[in-house]
């Protein structure tokens, strides 16, 4: 087993099943269960979170999510280490692996969360990169299994094809979930992730259906993604705004959609901008759990990646197994 989270493909095999102990263990906790109360399967452990990029969810879930598993998170800031200045990530790497458990790592490109679990001895879990966000499509789905059960529904995103729709797409099908997605001539997401997904699709019975119009891509959909139009480091593209117009989801929009639909965000969400208050604040609007989901989803792939005897323990526990 590949002991690394890159992508959310890289676990594929058993994508369900962890999303499924996450909801388990969630409602144990939340129960008062003693035996979740008391899982510790991360202690005497350090967990190591790099941040190159500020954040919020990912990193109150992180820290909050370790410190209930039992571990310690420490987290490293772009200014408290040396990664990739005057230290080189396969060094920072072998360094760090003496010290941690795991690592964490949220950046700015792939191909470094890439060179650092090349030559980590220790599990590494991308927490974000301009390529993949997995973190954010294990919360995603998680969500959707909670409020969906085993319906056969059809998720949509209209926006950027950037990282968040990339594993969007790639967990969605890898659930069995028709998949539609509308971006702006131009953006469209990267045509190797597109093929991996085609790939697991075709062995799942789900579907992936592209256009450049948010009409055709939420008719009868049942659930509608969006994210921000300007991503984190994009700031100085302020003409990328015009390309997204007529892609903000609004009320407009939502009418074509299934009567049980549900609107998702992975946040922040620039209000006025890709989703009007509306849309955003309605009883339909689910994105909050979402945001809750990451610490339980991360859970999960923490306990599952680096304590996989516990992982399993407690899957039986709760009925997994």
């Amino acid at each position: 087993m590949d002991r690394h989270l890159l992508a959310i493909d890289d676990v594929s095999e058993d994508f369900e099943t962890i999303l499924r102990w996450a909801i388990a263990f969630k409602s144990s906790w939340k129960s008062g269960n003693e035996v979740a109360l008391n899982f510790m399967p991360l202690d005497t452990l350090t967990v190591g979170s790099i941040y190159e990029k500020p954040s919020t969810r990912t990193r109150v879930s992180f820290e909050v999510g370790i410190s209930r598993l039992g571990g310690q998170p420490l987290t490293l800031l772009k200014n408290d280490i040396q990664l990739g200045s005057s230290e080189s990530v396969s060094d920072t790497a072998q360094v760090l692996s003496r010290f941690l458990g795991a690592m964490t790592y949220r950046c700015f490109a792939h191909a470094d969360v890439v060179e650092l679990a090349k030559h980590a001895t220790v599990p590494v879990l991308n927490a974000l990169s301009d390529k993949h966000h997995p973190c954010q499509a294990a919360a995603d789905l998680m969500t959707v299994l909670e409020h969906f059960g085993d319906e056969k529904i059809t998720l949509a995103w209209v926006g950027d094809g950037n990282n968040v729709l990339h594993d969007y797409m790639l967990a969605s099908v890898m659930l069995g979930y028709d998949f539609k997605y509308a971006t702006p001539k131009g953006y469209e997401p990267d045509e190797d992730v597109v093929k991996r997904a085609q790939e697991i699709a075709s062995t799942t019975d789900a579907s992936i259906f592209s256009t450049n119009d948010p009409i055709e891509a939420v008719k009868d959909a049942n659930v509608v993604y969006t994210d921000v139009f300007i991503s984190m480091g994009e700031e100085h593209l302020k003409d990328k705004v015009e390309a997204f117009d007529g892609f903000q989801v609004n009320m407009d929009l939502i009418q074509h959609m299934d009567e049980n639909w549900a609107f998702m965000h992975c946040l922040p969400a620039h209000r006025g901008d890709e989703v009007t208050d509306e849309v955003m604040d309605h009883e339909n609007s689910i994105v909050f759990d979402q945001a809750e989901n990451r610490m339980w989803a991360q859970m999960s792939l923490l306990v599952y990646l680096i304590n996989p005897d516990a992982w399993e323990a407690m899957g039986e526990f709760i009925g997994l197994t």
